[in-house]
C-alpha cells in the first residue's frame, strides 16, 4: 500500500499513466482542433493580452475578462489567463456549448505557467452578447469550471474515442430557464418510504433488468435491488465530489495493487441507513433482503489481508469525512477459485464479471495513454536538451468508479479502479494490411495487463504485479512527467516527490522485498529505469558526504542491486524518495528499524513512524454478525460504537452479568448452527454443536504455520485413540477448521492442503472418534465465507513464526466478534494483549529475539518426542501418500526446520490444553468472549486512518452536509 498527499499542485496536474494522464506542451506554434462540433482550429500564438477589466476568483488563479474588440464588432471576447492543466481547452468550450454561445475564434498565448485564451464568442443567433447581467453570468460559470472540475478536467479523451453530446441552441436566457426546470426536478432525493423503494426496485426489473414485473427470480430481484441501491448511493457521491471541489481540501491518493471488497450490498444499505427499509419493502413483494444478498458475487480482487485492509480503510475514509480517492487495478478475473480434487487444490479462473458489476460505473470518456518499451531520446527545448520517450507499444488505462459510502455521514468517497483497453491507434492501419489475425492477438495482450490478480508467481513477465509494493513505481512515473511533461528542473520536481510520498510496508524480511531485474525494467519502461538511476546518483553522492566512504553500507543501501541479475530495490527506492515510513505494528516497526531498514533509520531516524492496521466493524460485526450488533447495541444503550467502536470498552462493565452472559451465549450459538449448516452443506459432515470449533483460516504459508496445527490435530488424534473409554468422556470435542489459498506456484503450501485433507479422511471416520474430533477444510475462502466462519468460531489459531507476521489483520476480526485466541507474540498480538490482557487469551511459543537464537542451535536443537511421533505417522504412511509427504517431512525436521514448529511444538499443546480447560468453564469462557469484544476498539480502521491523516498525510475532514 502507498499513499499520495499534497496540496500545492492540482491533483489533475499529476496523474498519468495508469493514474497520471499525459500533457505535451510546445513553445512551437501548433494548431489543435477542438472536439466540438462548429468550433473553429484554436490558433497558439505570440499575441499579447489586452487590458481590461476582470472578474476573479481569490481562491484560485483563474481570471475572465470581458473586453470589446475594435475590430469585431459582431462578437464579444472573452480572456481567460489560468494555470495550465489537462483538458482545460475543452471545459472552457463545454460551459460555452452548454450556454448556447458559438466560439467563432480563439487564440492561446503563454506567460509562464499560464496559458492566456481569448474567444471570440458570439450567442446563438450570431449576434454579440452585450447584456450586463449575462456577461456576469457567462463569466461566473466559466469561473466555476475552470477552477472546481476537477473531474472533467481528468475527463478528456481523444477526440475520436469521446462521446459527443450535442444540445440545444438556445440564447443565455432560455438556457437560464431550462436549468432552473432542471433544478427544479432533481432538487428532491429518492425517497425511501416503502412504496417509493417498491416503485424503484420494480422500474429497474422492467427496464434495467428487462424483466416482466410480473415474473422475475431471485437473481434478477437481486439485480433490480441492487440498482436501485446505486441510485441512492450516487446521489451522495455526486454531494460529496461536490462539496470537495467547493472546499478545495487537500487530498489524499490511496494507491494499493489489490482491494478485496468482497460483496457490497449489505455492507452499502447499512452504510447508507435504509437496510431495514429495503428488507421491508422486499418483504411486502415476497423476497427477503438476506436471500437476494446472497445473489451478489464476491469482487476478489486481492490475495488476502493487505488487500482486505485496502477495503477497511477506505470504509474508514469515508467514515470519518476525509477527502480521499482509492486508485487499483479492475481485474478481469479475480483471485483464483479453488477446486479441491481428492484432497489437490486446483485453480480454476475467477469469472467474477460474468453477470455484471452493478456497483461501478464504467468511464469511456476517461482513458489515458499507458507507454510500454520504444527508446529514449535527447531532444532540444528552448535551448535546453531533455528527454524523450518515444514508446514501441502503447495501451489504454479506462476507468470505473466504485463510490464507497461512509457510516453515519453523507460523504461517498470514490474507488477508481482501471482496466486496460487496446490503443486504437494502429487498428485501422492493421485492418487496411489484412493483419486481422495480429490486431486481435495486440488487443489480447493489452487486456491482460488487468485480466489476472493472481498469476503463478514463478513467472517474470508478470513479476510487476506480484508485490505489495509496486505502486512504488509511481515515484518514477510523476518524476518522469514533471521532468519530461511539464519541463520542471530536476530540483523542483525532486523536491515535489518528497514532498508528496509516503510509504507502508508489510514486508518483515529482506527476502520479501520487493527486486525489479534491471534488464526487465529497462525494456518495459525505458524511461522510468533512467530516472531511478538518476534517483540513485544523486542519493548515493549525498550519502558519501554523510557517512563517507563506507561501501559495505553504501552498497546496502543503494537503490541498485549489483551481482550476478541486477535488479532495483523498490523498498529502497520508497523509503528514499517518501517523507514518512511505516510499519503496521509496534513490534514490526521495531524490526524495521533494526533490522530491515536499520541504515535508513540511522540516517532518517525522524521518517520512521508505525501505524497498527485495524478492519472495520462496519463489515466485521454489523454485516456479518447482526445479531451481536443489536446485543452490543441494547447493552451499551446506542448505536454510537459503529462509528466511534472506543464506546466497545462499555461492555467491561457487564462482562459478569448473567443476563448478558445468556444473551451473549444464545448470539454464538445462533452463528455456530449457520456455520454448521455450512459445513454440512459444503462436505456433508455433521458437526457438534456443543464442541469447540476451532478456526484457522488465511492464506496457506509455512511460516503461518497452518501445518503446526495439522500436526497437534494428529496428536490429538493420536491421545484419543489411545484413551480408555473414561478418559474419553473427559476430552472436549473440537470441530477444527481450516480454510485458505496456496500460491499456485506454491507446491510445499499445497502438499499442506492435501494433508490436511488425508488427516481429516481418517479423523472423521474413525468410529473410534466420533464427535469429539472433527476436521474440516473450507474450500475457496473468501470475504463472504469469513463474514459466515468468523461469528461462529470460539478459537481462532494465529502460528505465525515470531517475527515474521507484520500485523495480522485477521485476529482483529475474530477479536470483534468475541473469539478467543490462541497465538504466538507475534505482529499485533502484543498490543492486544495489552488491551485484553493475557488472562483472556492463550499464548505460546517463542518470541521475536528468541528466534534466531534456536535457529542458530540447528542439529543440537532437541523437540519433544510427541512432535516427532506424529511427523514419523506422516513419514510412515499412517495416512497414506507416504512418498507425496517425504519432502514436507523433510521441511519440519533437523536443521530444515526453519519455522520452528518442533521447537514450539510442546508449548503449543499447553496452550490448547489451556484453551480447552477455559472452555468447559462457560462463565469463564463467556467472560474472556465479552472483554475479548470489549477490548478490539484499538484495532479498528478507524483509529487506523485517522492516525495517517493527522501523523503523516495532515489532511482534515471535509463533510458534507446533509
Amino acid at each position: 500500500m502507498a499513499t499520495l498527499s499534497f496540496s500545492p499542485l492540482k491533483p489533475n496536474t499529476l496523474f498519468s499513466s495508469f493514474l497520471f494522464p499525459s500533457k505535451n506542451l510546445s513553445s512551437r506554434p501548433i494548431i489543435y482542433t477542438l472536439p466540438h462540433r462548429n468550433t473553429p482550429p484554436l490558433t497558439f500564438s505570440a499575441a499579447k493580452r489586452p487590458p481590461a477589466a476582470s472578474a476573479t476568483n481569490s481562491s484560485s488563479s483563474v481570471t475572465v475578462e470581458t473586453v470589446s474588440p475594435e475590430n469585431d464588432a459582431n462578437s464579444t471576447v472573452f480572456v481567460i489567463r489560468a494555470r495550465n492543466r489537462t483538458g482545460l481547452l475543452q471545459v472552457i468550450t463545454r460551459v460555452f456549448n452548454i450556454l448556447g454561445l458559438s466560439v467563432e475564434k480563439a487564440t492561446v498565448d503563454f506567460e509562464e505557467d499560464y496559458f492566456v485564451m481569448t474567444f471570440f464568442v458570439t450567442d446563438s443567433r450570431g449576434n454579440k452578447i452585450d447584456d450586463q447581467k449575462s456577461l456576469e453570468s457567462i463569466n461566473k460559470a466559466l469561473i466555476d469550471a475552470i477552477d472546481g472540475d476537477d473531474d472533467a478536467a481528468l475527463s478528456v479523451a481523444p477526440p475520436d474515442r469521446g462521446v459527443v453530446v450535442r444540445k440545444p441552441r438556445l440564447d443565455f436566457g432560455e438556457r437560464k430557464g431550462q436549468a432552473e426546470r432542471m433544478l427544479g426536478l432533481m432538487d428532491v432525493f429518492l425517497k425511501n418510504d416503502p412504496i417509493s423503494l417498491q416503485k424503484d426496485i420494480l422500474h429497474h426489473v422492467e427496464y434495467t433488468v428487462a424483466r416482466s414485473r410480473f415474473s422475475f427470480d431471485d437473481f434478477e430481484a437481486y439485480q433490480a435491488l441492487a440498482h436501485s441501491v446505486r441510485d441512492r448511493l450516487i446521489e451522495r457521491w455526486h454531494d460529496t465530489l461536490i462539496h470537495f471541489k467547493k472546499e478545495d481540501p487537500k487530498r489524499v491518493y490511496f494507491l494499493s495493487l489489490e482491494f478485496l471488497m468482497g460483496r457490497s450490498l449489505s455492507n452499502i444499505v447499512i452504510n447508507l441507513g435504509i437496510r431495514d427499509q429495503f428488507a421491508d419493502a422486499l418483504s411486502q413483494l415476497g423476497f427477503d433482503f438476506e436471500v437476494l444478498a446472497e445473489q451478489e458475487g464476491d469482487a476478489c480482487l486481492g490475495n488476502g489481508g493487505l488487500a482486505r485492509l485496502s477495503a477497511c480503510q477506505m470504509d474508514s475514509l469515508a467514515t470519518l469525512d476525509y477527502p480521499a480517492v482509492g486508485y487499483g487495478l479492475r481485474y478481469q478475473y479475480g483471485l483464483f477459485r479453488q477446486v479441491i480434487v481428492d484432497g489437490f487444490q486446483h485453480e480454476q479462473p475467477d469469472y467474477w464479471l460474468n453477470f455484471g458489476n452493478p456497483w461501478e460505473i464504467e468511464r469511456v470518456h476517461i482513458t489515458y495513454p499507458v507507454k510500454f518499451y520504444g527508446t529514449v531520446t535527447d531532444e532540444f527545448l528552448n535551448g535546453e536538451k531533455c528527454k524523450v520517450w518515444v514508446p514501441g507499444e502503447m495501451v489504454e488505462a479506462v476507468a470505473y468508479d466504485n463510490p464507497i459510502p461512509g457510516y453515519g455521514t453523507r460523504n461517498t468517497i470514490n474507488l477508481r479502479l482501471w482496466a486496460a483497453k487496446p490503443s486504437d491507434q494502429h487498428d485501422m492501419e492493421s485492418f487496411n494490411t489484412g493483419d486481422y489475425v495480429d490486431a486481435v492477438v495486440n488487443r489480447q495482450r493489452a487486456e491482460s495487463i488487468s485480466s489476472i490478480l493472481y498469476p503463478d508467481d514463478r513467472s517474470y513477465q508478470v513479476a510487476l504485479q506480484l508485490n505489495d509494493t509496486h505502486p512504488s513505481l509511481a515515484i518514477a512515473e510523476v518524476m518522469r512527467v514533471l521532468l519530461d511533461e511539464e519541463h520542471l528542473s530536476w530540483h523542483r520536481a525532486w523536491d515535489i516527490i518528497c514532498k508528496i510520498f509516503s510509504f507502508t510496508t508489510h514486508t518483515v524480511s529482506p527476502e520479501g522485498l520487493e527486486k525489479i531485474p534491471v534488464d526487465l525494467l529497462g525494456n518495459l519502461l525505458p524511461r522510468h529505469l533512467q530516472i531511478i538511476y538518476d534517483i540513485n546518483f544523486n542519493f548515493v553522492e549525498e550519502l558519501k558526504k554523510m557517512i563517507g566512504l563506507d561501501y559495505d553500507r553504501l552498497t546496502r543501501m543503494s537503490i541498485v542491486e549489483e551481482g550476478a541479475v541486477k535488479n532495483i530495490r523498490m523498498a529502497n527506492l520508497s523509503v528514499i524518495c517518501s517523507h514518512t515510513v511505516n510499519g503496521v505494528s509496534r513490534l514490526h516497526s521495531e524490526l524495521l528499524r533494526t533490522k530491515l531498514f536499520k541504515d535508513f533509520y540511522d540516517l532518517w531516524p525522524h521518517k520512521f513512524q508505525y501505524k497498527t492496521n485495524g478492519v472495520t466493524q462496519r463489515r466485521w460485526i454489523v454485516v456479518s454478525n447482526p445479531s451481536l450488533c443489536a446485543l452490543i447495541s441494547k447493552w451499551l444503550g446506542t448505536e454510537a460504537w459503529i462509528r466511534d467502536i472506543d464506546l466497545l470498552i462499555g461492555l467491561r462493565d457487564y462482562a459478569t452479568n448473567a443476563e448478558l452472559h445468556q444473551e451473549w451465549k444464545m448470539v454464538k450459538k445462533v452463528n455456530k448452527i449457520r456455520l454448521a449448516e455450512y459445513i454440512e452443506a459444503m462436505s456433508g459432515l455433521k458437526v457438534s454443536l456443543d464442541a469447540m470449533f476451532d478456526v484457522q483460516t488465511k492464506r496457506i504459508h509455512e511460516y503461518k504455520r497452518q501445518l503446526l496445527n495439522i500436526l497437534g490435530i494428529i496428536h490429538r488424534y493420536d491421545c484419543i485413540k489411545n484413551m480408555d473409554k473414561n478418559d474419553r468422556k473427559k476430552v472436549v470435542p473440537r470441530v477444527c477448521i481450516i480454510g485458505g489459498k496456496a500460491a499456485p506456484g506454491y507446491e510445499i503450501a499445497k502438499k499442506i492442503i492435501k494433508l490436511c485433507h488425508v488427516v481429516a479422511e481418517r479423523i472423521n471416520n474413525d468410529n473410534d472418534i466420533g464427535d469429539l474430533l472433527k476436521l474440516v477444510f473450507i474450500p475457496d475462502y473468501n470475504v463472504s465465507v469469513a463474514e459466515m466462519v468468523i461469528p461462529g468460531a470460539d478459537l481462532s489459531q494465529h502460528l505465525s513464526t515470531a517475527g515474521h507476521e507484520a500485523s495480522g489483520t485477521g485476529s482483529m476480526k475474530f477479536l470483534m466478534n468475541g473469539c478467543l485466541l490462541l497465538a504466538t507474540a507475534d505482529g499485533s498480538t502484543i498490543e492486544m494483549v495489552e488491551e485484553i490482557g493475557q488472562d483472556n487469551m492463550f499464548l505460546f511459543g517463542a518470541k521475536a529475539h528468541e528466534v534466531v537464537a534456536l535457529r542458530k542451535k540447528g542439529p543440537t536443537l532437541k523437540v519433544p518426542l510427541q512432535f516427532s511421533r506424529v511427523v514419523r505417522m506422516i513419514r510412515d504412511g499412517h495416512f497414506g501418500f507416504e512418498d507425496y509427504f517425504k519432502s514436507l517431512c523433510d521441511k519440519i525436521e533437523g536443521t530444515s526446520d526453519y519455522f520452528l514448529l518442533g521447537a514450539d511444538f510442546m508449548s503449543y499443546l499447553e496452550a490448547q490444553a489451556a484453551a480447552d480447560k477455559a472452555f468447559v468453564d462457560e462463565e469463564r469462557w463467556t467472560k474472556m468472549s465479552i472483554l475479548s469484544a470489549a477490548g478490539s476498539g484499538r484495532f479498528s480502521s478507524d483509529r487506523t486512518i485517522q492516525e495517517y491523516a493527522e501523523n503523516t498525510w495532515d489532511i482534515q475532514p471535509c463533510r458534507c452536509p446533509f
